[in-house]
């Protein structure tokens, strides 16, 4: 397929977005009925999703003919390292945007929400400033947090592709001393920094995990502290 078009570029991967966005919509809304017990209806849902996997594959497949596999066992194993390296290029190049650019604009704006535009809603709803103010935090603080988990993505992925390429491993090791070691959620990846604290759930900064209480939740997912695990960081060479 001719790519140099630029519309139809554009409105390939926009389909993508769009199949994409509606699987993970119906998977969530099957999770929903299916804890209110329509399970018939949590089927449904399920199978919808399925069904916009398979459009939003089509698409991607044409955006990416290069990632293409009709027959494994016809390639050498040359040929699928490049495939892999094309598919972990693509994840950095994802996740360094994230990080990067726009999980940091979508934390700059939460943030300007809150203090600007929101403030006129405050004024003439009274009832709904309150959720509007917390929704606006959540938002801003979960940004925030995220910047930090997609920069960590991105630098497994490299490490990975590194690898590939003949690279050599790197070394990871967790932190020895308690009040600098940093921990992360083996359920999203959410990273918990001593030095920066979560201070939107009340936990001061220079707080080391040992002292955090044991109530208290992944501010991504809402994992249980038991979840955390000490991050192993790369050791300087």
């Amino acid at each position: 397929m001719d790519l140099s078009n630029f519309t139809t570029l554009n409105n390939l991967a926009a389909a993508f977005g769009g199949e994409s966005m509606a699987n993970r919509k119906y998977l969530f809304f099957a999770n929903v009925a299916r804890q209110l017990g329509f399970s018939d209806l949590a089927k449904l849902f399920k199978e919808t999703a399925d069904q916009e996997t398979e459009h939003a594959f089509a698409h991607f497949e044409l955006l990416h003919p290069e990632l293409v596999v009709k027959d494994a066992a016809s390639l050498t194993d040359e040929q699928k390292r490049e495939i892999v390296s094309r598919c972990l290029s693509l994840a950095i190049e994802g996740e360094t945007y994230e990080y990067t650019t726009m999980y940091p604009e979508f934390a700059a704006a939460a943030q300007s929400d809150r203090d600007k535009r929101a403030a006129a809603e405050f004024l003439k709803q009274a009832q709904e400033s309150g959720e509007h103010a917390d929704i606006f935090r959540t938002a801003a603080h979960r940004f925030g947090l995220l910047k930090f988990i997609e920069n960590y993505h991105a630098d497994r992925y490299t490490e990975a592709l590194e690898v590939l390429n003949g690279g050599q491993a790197v070394t990871r090791v967790a932190g020895e001393d308690p009040q600098n070691q940093k921990w992360i959620c083996r359920q999203c990846s959410m990273i918990y920094d001593p030095v920066m604290g979560d201070p939107d759930s009340g936990i001061a900064p220079g707080t080391p995990f040992a002292a955090i209480p044991d109530d208290w939740s992944c501010p991504i997912c809402g994992a249980t502290k038991k979840t955390f695990k000490p991050l192993e960081e790369k050791v300087a060479a």
